[in-house]
């Protein structure tokens, strides 16, 4: 009785962790399933480290793009990156927002200036968004993205960076290979970045 109580334990467990509004993992900590290297020009190299995806700098970019099962509307994503080297953006995530995409840049134009890329039209670096925030090299820190029709939302560390509302306005990528990220990937730029504990859930219908 006790080892059926535990292995019904261990199910709830996991129903709660894959099912609706249950995070799930897009990352193993040990291959590549599930994502296959950007095709950026010139780019670095991409591998699996310490449970972490490694892009090495590019010339000047280097990325992972999805493969698997990705979020599409309405959901939340979460992941740890750090910056090993270099000056500029090192996990800069491109995602869907409705039938669109976006990018949160983290820490590029010199590698403090964070925001979202583009809306309408304008760069992370020239619209509202833009913020400033100082990256240590070797740290890692916590992301947490939140899409929905109405807003995006961006946490480091759990403290607020990007509040957007999207309604009525353009969101698409920056001119350029960014693209090559669709559905949804990473990206550095001239610079060596680390991404760990990726994953994401559904947002509940209002």
């Amino acid at each position: 009785m006790r080892s059926l109580l535990l292995c019904l334990g261990f199910a709830a467990v996991a129903a709660a962790q894959t099912g609706p509004g249950g995070w799930r993992s897009m990352f193993d900590g040990k291959t590549l399933d599930g994502w296959r290297e950007t095709p950026f020009a010139r780019h670095g190299a991409v591998k699996v480290e310490d449970g972490a995806l490694i892009l090495e700098p590019g010339g000047p970019m280097t990325g992972v793009t999805r493969t698997g099962d990705a979020p599409k509307s309405r959901y939340e994503v979460r992941f740890e990156a750090k910056r090993v080297r270099g000056g500029d953006f090192f996990a800069s995530v491109t995602f869907p927002v409705g039938d669109s995409y976006c990018t949160f840049v983290t820490g590029g134009w010199g590698g403090d200036i964070v925001g979202l890329s583009s809306i309408n039209g304008w760069d992370a670096s020239e619209n509202e968004t833009r913020a400033y925030f100082e990256f240590e090299a070797g740290r890692w820190y916590a992301f947490r993205l939140e899409v929905t029709p109405e807003r995006i939302r961006v946490w480091i560390d759990g403290q607020p960076v990007t509040d957007a509302n999207i309604e009525g306005r353009t969101v698409g990528l920056r001119p350029g290979d960014t693209k090559l990220c669709v559905p949804f990937g990473f990206m550095s730029y001239n610079t060596a970045g680390a991404i760990r504990k990726i994953e994401y859930r559904e947002l509940p219908r209002p």
